[in-house]
């Protein structure tokens, strides 16, 4: 497996992962097949565009992008100081063998690197288990609870808010 950060020449198979994902799990995401599956390449593209304290890290079972993390910097002054975890996702036929710890791991290294970002935010499904145990494993802690945060195909579903600081509140 073979974890690096994606550029514009990984559009296409990171536009093919990401309707996977959002048709495979979509009670992982907020956005919807529906919404992104007419998006053009370019929006792809746009995702992938140098900026600091953005990347999406993927990984590679050969030349096949398995899995995907992004990365967000918050672009005003007084939320400069964290970045958010989004679009976290693993093939099926990848799991169970350390890709998304590889790929958080990536997106955590590089989160550290960028100076004056002091903490990692991410919001995941209250029932997805096994994507909280990681987080939690890597340092990441609940600080909060979005009840009704989501509703998928008319049920009500919870987020829970979580942080990994690099560095105490001044």
């Amino acid at each position: 497996m073979n974890i690096r950060r994606l550029s514009a020449a990984d559009a296409t198979r990171l536009r093919a992962l990401r309707l996977a994902a959002l048709l495979d799990k979509p009670e992982a995401f907020v956005s919807s097949h529906v919404e992104e599956k007419d998006k053009p390449l370019s929006h792809f593209e746009a995702w992938l565009a140098e900026q600091p304290g953005h990347a999406v890290f993927g990984a590679f079972d050969g030349d096949t992008l398995v899995g995907m993390a992004g990365l967000a910097r918050g672009t005003l002054m007084q939320l400069a100081h964290k970045v958010n975890v989004w679009g976290m996702y693993v093939a099926e036929a990848a799991r169970g063998h350390g890709v998304a710890r590889a790929l958080l791991q990536a997106a955590l290294a590089h989160a550290r690197a960028t100076p004056g970002v002091a903490k990692v935010t991410l919001s995941v499904d209250s029932q997805n288990v096994a994507a909280i145990a990681l987080y939690e494993s890597l340092g990441f802690v609940v600080f909060a609870r979005e009840a009704d945060a989501v509703r998928l195909h008319g049920q009500s579903r919870d987020d829970l808010q979580m942080h990994l600081r690099f560095d105490p509140a001044p």
